[in-house]
Order: C-alpha cells, then sequence, then structure tokens
C-alpha cells in the first residue's frame, strides 16, 4: 500500500480545516490551547506575584475579602 506524503504544513491546515469544520473555532482554539506547550517557570512567576504566605495570612486575607474590606 502506497499513500502520499504531505508537508507538515499541508497537514496542518487540513487539520484546522477539519476541526473547524466538526468543533467550531472556538472548541478548535480551546482544544489547541490543551495541545500547546507552555512557557516561562511557573512557580518563580506565582511567587513573585503572591510570595510565600503563611496561612495566618491567607486566612486573615480571605476574612478581609468576606467582609468587603479588602476591595
Amino acid at each position: 500500500m502506497t499513500t502520499k506524503t504531505e508537508s507538515v504544513a499541508t497537514i496542518t491546515t487540513t487539520a484546522f480545516a477539519i476541526l473547524t469544520r466538526e468543533l467550531g473555532p472556538v472548541n478548535t482554539a480551546r482544544f489547541i490551547n490543551q495541545c500547546t506547550v507552555g512557557s516561562g517557570d511557573y512557580t518563580q512567576e506565582r511567587d513573585a506575584i503572591i510570595g510565600n504566605p503563611t496561612v495566618a495570612e491567607i486566612v486573615a486575607e480571605i476574612k478581609k475579602r468576606r467582609s468587603g474590606k479588602g476591595e
């Protein structure tokens, strides 16, 4: 059995067309997002944003936000 070998670009274009036809553009984007590799260092970025709070600090922040004083 012989098959025609397509270029990667052709296969990608065909796959996107099929996915978009069958799933719609929004769900195609959601699917592709699952298949892509992220970049960066999540742990390092998270630590830069929230630091390393203690449990007591987290509880205090939750209570503050629930009382409406954290806005």
